[in-house]
C-alpha cells in the first residue's frame, strides 16, 4: 500500500521537493483505515496531507514521515447544491458550475489547487472566499478514527484560515456541499474565462509557484505613521487589505534573485522557480523579503505559504 522513497518533486507546483520516506494516494473513503492500520504497523507518527500541492514549499531533503495524497475526486449535483470530491481540482468544480449554469464560483476561474486544500485555506479572489457559498465538510479524525461532518460556522473560517489549518493533519477532509444558485451560462462563462485572463495577464504563470507567498495586510495592522502612505491601496479580501504585492513592489523588491528563485518582476507577491531553484534559495529569498519590508515600512509579513518538511 505504501510506496517508499518517492519524490514530492512531481507533486508540487513548485517543481521543488525532496523524498517522502513513505507514500500513498487515497481515492474514497474506504481506503483511510486501510491507510491507518498500515501506518501503526510501519511505526508512522509524522503525516502531511497532500493535496494540489500548491501554497507549499517542500524542503529538498524531503518528509520523513508518511504523505498521503489525496485523490477522492467527484461531483453530484443535487438541485441547486453539490457535493464535491476533497481531491476535485477547483478548475472541474468551475467548469462543472459553469456547465450547469450554477452560479458561485465565478471568483474562483484559473485558480489553482483542489477543493480540499482551499477549503483548508479558506482560499479567495476577486472578494470571493471557499467559504461563501459552503454548506458542511465532511472530514476524517485520525485520533477519534471516526467521520466527522460540520456545518459552515463550525469551521472556524478567517482570512485564509480554518479549523482544518489549525487541526494540521489530525483531520483529512474528504468531501463538501456547497449551495449554489441557478444563472445564466453565459454570463457564468463570461465572469469565469474573465478572470482566467487576469491570471494570465497579471501572474506570471509561466513559471512554476507556490501562488501567492504572503497573505494581504489588514489595513489596521499598518503601523499608523505611515498608514496614509497605502490608503489609496485598500481593497476588500474580504476586510480591508493592503496587498502584499503592493508593499513588496514599494520595498523594491521585484526580480530579487537568489539561485534560480526570483521575486516576480510581474507580480512581486510571487517567488517563481526558473528552472532549478531549491527550497533553500525560496525560504532564503523570503526571509529577505521579510526582513526588508519590516526595516523600510515596520510591517510584518506572513506567509500564506506551508512549509514542508526539515526546516533549514
Amino acid at each position: 500500500m505504501f510506496k517508499k522513497n518517492v519524490l514530492l518533486k512531481p507533486y508540487s507546483s513548485y517543481r521543488v521537493g525532496g523524498p517522502a520516506a513513505y507514500f500513498t494516494e487515497i481515492k474514497n473513503e474506504d481506503e483511510i483505515k486501510q491507510v491507518l492500520t498500515e501506518a501503526r504497523k510501519n511505526n508512522i507518527n509524522s503525516i502531511f496531507i497532500l493535496g494540489g500541492g500548491t501554497n507549499l514549499l517542500i524542503n529538498d531533503r524531503g518528509f520523513n514521515g508518511l504523505v498521503i495524497k489525496i485523490s477522492i475526486d467527484f461531483i453530484r449535483k443535487e438541485e441547486n447544491s453539490v457535493e464535491v470530491g476533497a481531491g476535485t481540482l477547483l478548475a472541474d468544480l468551475v467548469n462543472f458550475c459553469g456547465f450547469n449554469s450554477l452560479s458561485g464560483f465565478e471568483w474562483a476561474g484559473g485558480l489553482p489547487g483542489t477543493v480540499g486544500g482551499a477549503i483548508r485555506g479558506n482560499s479567495g479572489a476577486f472578494k470571493g472566499e471557499i467559504k461563501d457559498n459552503l454548506i458542511q465538510v465532511k472530514s476524517f479524525d485520525l485520533e477519534k478514527k471516526k467521520i466527522v461532518i460540520r456545518l459552515k460556522n463550525k469551521c472556524n473560517f478567517g482570512y485564509r484560515q480554518s479549523i482544518f489549518k489549525k487541526l494540521g493533519p489530525r483531520e483529512i477532509i474528504l468531501s463538501a456541499k456547497f449551495n449554489l444558485m441557478p444563472g445564466d451560462k453565459k454570463e457564468i462563462h463570461k465572469q469565469i474565462e474573465e478572470k482566467i485572463e487576469y491570471r494570465k495577464e497579471k501572474h506570471p504563470i509561466e513559471y512554476p509557484s507556490a501562488g501567492s507567498i504572503f497573505k494581504n495586510v489588514p489595513f489596521l495592522s499598518i503601523p499608523e505613521n505611515i498608514r496614509e502612505e497605502f490608503s489609496k491601496n485598500i481593497k476588500t479580501d474580504p476586510v480591508p487589505v493592503v496587498a502584499a504585492g503592493r508593499i513588496l513592489n514599494l520595498a523594491n523588491l521585484k526580480g530579487e534573485k537568489i539561485g534560480d528563485a526570483m521575486i516576480s518582476e510581474k507580480h512581486p507577491n510571487y517567488i517563481v522557480n526558473l528552472g532549478n531553484a531549491l527550497s533553500e534559495d525560496v525560504e532564503k529569498l523570503i526571509k529577505f523579503a521579510k526582513n526588508k519590508v519590516k526595516k523600510k515600512f515596520g510591517i510584518e509579513l506572513e506567509e500564506e505559504i506551508t512549509y514542508v518538511g526539515k526546516s533549514f
